[in-house]
């Protein structure tokens, strides 16, 4: 078992009404196969493998109401710990700490400013079997309007450190967990609509971002922002069929 240090994005998945829809058009756009999950109260949980290997899950929505939306699952060794510091430090805890049959322990989070985010604490599954290949997580990354209260929010939940990094107009902001940058910060984009609260965004790796775009676009999804070159790659925002926003990076 791999495991992912505490602190690390570990493991993205959808929650989404559309589910039967996520099972066409993901496999179609990243090569992912579907591994359904037996118990029947998972309520048909699917795990996508990309050659044989767990990137990715989709499964129902939580509440009727919720909109399709993709979460970053950060690893912990202490869910409970984590969601007691999210109160303590003015974020919310909107599931309460639960066991995910013997898979892990979970629970779903807010920060300040709204965006939300899970933390796994693993038992028999540790998260995605691989990263930063073609078809698996590549990044994370909160986009908020709020990024003073971000930073105190996440050093006070994770003890993540910012670093600032210039990239074009914007100051874009690394996560520092130890001795890694595990995930980003920016504000929000023009091009994004302006009522979009606070959220995390989940990058997906590609062999090529333009023609990924115009794939995602074929299958029935939006290219949000198009293909666009950036120092890590180039990259592009997407929203599925369902309109669950995603992000793909063809890594340089």
């Amino acid at each position: 078992m791999n495991t992912v240090e505490p602190g690390t994005p570990c493991w993205a998945d959808l929650a989404t009404p559309g589910l039967a829809d996520a099972k066409r058009f993901y496999p179609q756009l990243f090569g992912w196969t579907g591994r359904v999950s037996p118990e029947p109260e998972a309520g048909g949980y699917t795990v996508f493998l990309k050659d044989g290997r767990s990137v990715a899950g989709a499964g129902p929505p939580g509440t009727p109401d919720q909109v399709p939306i993709w979460s970053t699952y950060v690893a912990t060794d202490d869910a409970d710990l984590v969601a007691t510091r999210v109160e303590a430090a003015g974020g919310q805890v909107v599931v309460t700490p639960f066991d995910v049959f013997d898979q892990g322990r979970m629970a779903v989070l807010a920060d300040r400013a709204g965006a939300v985010f899970s933390v796994w604490q693993p038992m028999a599954m540790s998260g995605a079997e691989v990263f930063n290949v073609p078809g698996a997580m590549c990044w994370n990354e909160l986009v908020t309007p709020d990024p003073e209260g971000a930073k105190e929010f996440y050093a006070l939940v994770f003890g993540w450190q910012p670093e600032e990094q210039p990239v074009g107009p914007v100051t874009y902001t690394g996560w520092r967990c130890g001795a890694r940058v595990v995930a980003g910060m920016m504000p929000p984009l023009e091009e994004l609509p302006a009522d979009l609260p606070a959220y995390w965004s989940v990058y997906f790796a590609v062999e090529d971002a333009d023609a990924t775009a115009a794939r995602a676009a074929e299958l029935g999804g939006t290219i949000l922002v198009p293909p666009r070159d950036i120092p890590a790659g180039r990259t592009a925002a997407l929203r599925d069929p369902q309109g669950a926003l995603f992000s793909i990076t063809a890594l340089s």
